[in-house]
């Protein structure tokens, strides 16, 4: 091809939108369909479950991990609300009736209220009223879809079905004695009762049902808080493994070398903004560039490094680490170009290279323009490409470059979005290859769109689209 039609494609890449997933039309020897149903893309939150004798401080312990988890969505779901109402025999002995019993509460409505939760559907769930023992004495409590979901009861890891939902089992150990005196004072001075009745309610039921439902259920227990929310060491770390479960998408588990950089409010606002239809070309840059940055650096964490020492103004040694030198970039063209700024930023005088892709008839991609640095078999090489969808354009630019020398483990990838497939697709081809994305998507949909997406990456960044 000579120098003047390349010159007149990359020209006419400004127009179209040659890198992104939408004009790759898939090779059927590599990608796989999409099988997997609406229900199964929805991402599963992670459920905790607490559990611990009645007054052990399984409330306290649930609202320190929320209040850590500041950052994240998380909702409680108490199994008291699924307490049965009443009847009115019921009523007429209700201090025979034992209240620490597996039967006492609702557990089909219980499975019922955290399948739709897991599912990503929005519940009410009641509010028991210990007074009138009903669960229609007040107003329903809305609960939406959360990242994390906190199931608290005496008796949740009673049921094998609910056990079976929860990604992590708390039991809350707390001495007997401490555990009564807390009852006491809880339930003559929020529920008006005299000591007289909470102790032989306590002789009758409490005990009898901790020794013979609850502790024997503390073997199903991961994780055992002894004195409850006075442990902040336990908590602590059983934050600290949330938070790393949190940023663990499920394809992470199935594929070492993929990267997701942890999700939080502002990263996750970020993404609000440029998958808006309505977001401006200003706004989509300015918030695209900074989700960019964030990529490229995170990618840039997993680079080589080696051990180095300084002496600082004080005249003290620090012992710190040296960048990885020998690197550069590979943009995509049209869409990875958006990425080079970042880059650039973050890697003063770095080189890069560009990659041109084009569909060509039915036959998948074909590798149109290539430029890139002499010595690029002895880089590390960043690729750059903002969306991975069926995966196609990566393999052939990935293919380039081994072809160029390379070594496969040199390549890192850096995307902003990554559909399921792209990743099988890349991530068997290349195993030793690092891929590093901000989100993963739904999928992809019948005409090979990344779902929900964020539209023409190129057209929208560079102000090409039709609007």
């Amino acid at each position: 091809m000579g120098s003047k039609a390349v010159e007149d494609l990359i020209q006419a890449s400004s127009g179209v939108h040659y890198s992104g997933f939408h004009l790759e039309e898939p090779h059927t020897s590599e990608i796989e369909q999409p099988t997997t149903s609406i229900d199964e893309r929805v991402k599963q939150p992670f459920v905790i479950g607490v559990a611990g004798g009645a007054a052990s401080g399984k409330t306290t312990v649930c609202d320190l991990i929320i209040d850590q988890l500041h950052d994240q969505r998380v909702v409680l779901v108490n199994q008291d609300s699924f307490y049965h109402n009443l009847t009115p025999e019921e009523l007429t002995k209700v201090h025979e009736y034992n209240f620490d019993h597996p039967d006492a509460f609702d557990t089909e409505q219980l499975l019922c209220v955290m399948e739709k939760l897991k599912h990503g559907q929005a519940v009410d769930i009641p509010k028991y009223d210990f007074k009138s023992y009903k669960n229609d004495a007040f107003p329903l409590r809305r609960v939406n879809p959360s990242d994390v979901i906190i199931l608290e009861g005496i008796l949740i890891f009673h049921d094998p079905r609910v056990r079976d939902l929860m990604s992590m089992k708390i039991f809350v150990d707390t001495d007997a004695d401490v555990r009564l005196a807390r009852r006491i004072r809880r339930d003559t001075v929020e529920k008006n009762r005299d000591i007289a009745t909470v102790l032989d309610q306590y002789s009758k039921f409490v005990k009898p049902a901790f020794d013979d439902f609850i502790l024997p259920t503390k073997k199903y227990a991961d994780i055992i808080i002894p004195r409850g929310g006075d442990n902040h060491v336990a908590i602590d770390l059983i934050v600290q493994h949330i938070r790393t479960k949190l940023g663990q998408n499920d394809l992470c588990k199935i594929y070492p070398n993929l990267y997701v950089i942890q999700s939080t409010f502002q990263i996750r606002g970020m993404h609000t903004l440029i998958r808006d239809a309505q977001t401006t070309k200003h706004d989509f840059i300015f918030y695209a560039d900074r989700l960019i940055r964030l990529v490229v650096e995170h990618g840039l964490g997993h680079l080589p490094f080696t051990e180095k020492q300084v002496i600082t103004p004080t005249g003290s040694v620090y012992s710190g680490v040296d960048f990885c030198k020998r690197l550069c970039g590979v943009s995509v063209i049209r869409s990875g170009e958006s990425m080079e700024n970042a880059l650039r930023a973050c890697c003063k005088g770095i080189k890069i290279g560009k990659i041109l892709i084009h569909r060509e008839g039915d036959n998948g991609q074909q590798l149109i323009y290539e430029k890139l640095p002499e010595d690029i078999a002895q880089r590390h090489v960043l690729l750059l490409d903002p969306i991975l969808g069926t995966g196609n354009s990566a393999v052939q630019a990935i293919s380039l470059l081994l072809k160029k020398g390379v070594p496969e483990s040199n390549i890192l990838f850096l995307n902003l979005i990554s559909a399921p497939q792209g990743v099988h697709v890349v991530c068997k081809r290349f195993p030793r290859i690092k891929i590093v994305t901000s989100e993963i998507e739904n999928g992809l949909n019948e005409e090979y769109r990344v779902i929900p997406g964020m539209g023409e990456f190129g057209d929208r960044y560079f102000g090409t689209d039709d609007a």
